[in-house]
């Protein structure tokens, strides 16, 4: 049966992309488009903008390699020609210099198109005829890293959305011990719908907190309560309490951090030292542990509302399985007692006399499975 490969020289293109960009850029899918169907030389990438994403094709000719690719951009965005001149001469881009053999190119042009389709949306968003929207682009536009688009078709409303970057601070160096490989970001999505009558009180806009994927491990934007919207505002006014509220947040998460080490830390004296942990945002332990030749492992998940919420507890047999062969588990355990008043150490007790007994109960459970 034949194989689906992608030529050398396109692969390269892809990988370094893929392993290089500045943002989270992903191959959504790829196909052929040349005589031999196993040669795969087209695909679709997802690129991240303004909080969602856009999706172009790349389109490469496998029985050419060494020629430069087209791209298509979506639908909505016919008016994108971001290598027109308009002067009759070729205008200087990553396309007029390409050369597959380094393996860097597409990674140069799909940055390179990418700015040009920010440029572009501003230029799209600046020419709207509605007062609401000029204004709040003519105080936002100088904002550094901020991106805006206007979104059209015939099944939904015509809006602009403002991707607002927060906190002139580098989230990465927050964590010790941290590998997030792409900068870290809150944003606030605000969204515009398009109008052309003036309201003296136009009505708030569309507000929501996102953050980047992996900053979730820290945060929970979905939990944060934005501050009200007051008659007349607009969004820069929005923006200080905002970010005041947004900067003491983090400073409690970072700090909960270490709350989370002292509390697994003081679990050790009873269960032992943990086998697995997580040591940059100490969510997650596991200890070894036995009541009398019987083995078994404490799984200990802590959420990002610990102390006030408690940990949740699983129970798993080292010398028990199931029918399919894994180990026999315990339902989540959270029913025992909690307070987050009490220190690390009375915490750990409560939880350790509550092991003590539920192992007992664990091991009758996992003998009757067996029996069974």
């Amino acid at each position: 049966m034949a194989i689906d490969t992608v030529p050398p020289l396109i692969s390269a293109q892809i990988n370094y992309l893929i392993g290089h960009c500045p943002f989270s850029v992903k191959v959504e899918q790829m196909w052929s488009g040349c005589k031999n169907p196993n040669l795969l030389d087209r695909f679709t990438l997802v690129i991240p903008y303004c909080l969602d994403h856009v999706k172009w094709d790349v389109i490469f000719n496998a029985m050419y390699p060494l020629a430069a690719p087209d791209v298509i951009f979506g639908p909505e965005d016919e008016g994108f020609q971001p290598y027109a001149s308009g002067t009759g001469q070729p205008s200087k881009n990553s396309l007029a210099n390409w050369n597959s053999r380094d393996p860097s190119r597409l990674y140069s042009l799909i940055v390179e198109l990418r700015d040009a389709y920010m440029a572009f949306q501003r230029r799209r968003i600046s020419e709207i005829d509605d007062e609401r929207v000029k204004f709040e682009f003519s105080t936002m536009i100088s904002r550094e890293g901020i991106e805006m688009y206007m979104s059209l078709g015939t099944d939904k409303p015509e809006e602009v959305k403002f991707a607002v970057p927060l906190l002139d601070i580098d989230l990465n160096k927050l964590v010790a011990g941290c590998t997030w490989r792409h900068p870290q970001k809150v944003y606030l999505q605000v969204i515009f719908p398009v109008g052309k009558k003036y309201s003296s009180v136009p009505p708030p806009p569309r507000l929501k907190l996102i953050s980047s994927p992996e900053l979730k491990a820290l945060l929970s934007t979905e939990d944060f309560k934005l501050p009200t919207w007051v008659d007349g505002m607009c969004t820069a006014e929005y923006l200080p309490n905002l970010e005041q509220m947004l900067n003491t947040q983090i400073k409690d998460a970072v700090s909960s951090i270490e709350i989370r080490r002292k509390f697994i830390q003081s679990l050790a004296p009873h269960l032992g030292r943990p086998i697995e942990a997580d040591p940059v945002f100490c969510r997650r332990a596991t200890f070894l542990c036995s009541s009398g030749l019987f083995t078994f492992q404490v799984h200990c998940a802590l959420s990002l509302q610990f102390p006030k919420q408690q940990p949740a507890l699983v129970l798993q047999s080292s010398q028990h399985f199931n029918a399919h062969g894994a180990p026999v588990k315990s339902p989540t355990l959270s029913e025992y007692p909690w307070s987050p008043r009490w220190n690390s150490s009375e915490k750990a007790d409560r939880i350790f006399d509550f092991l003590a007994d539920e192992a007992l109960n664990f091991k009758k459970n996992c003998n009757q499975l067996n029996q069974q």
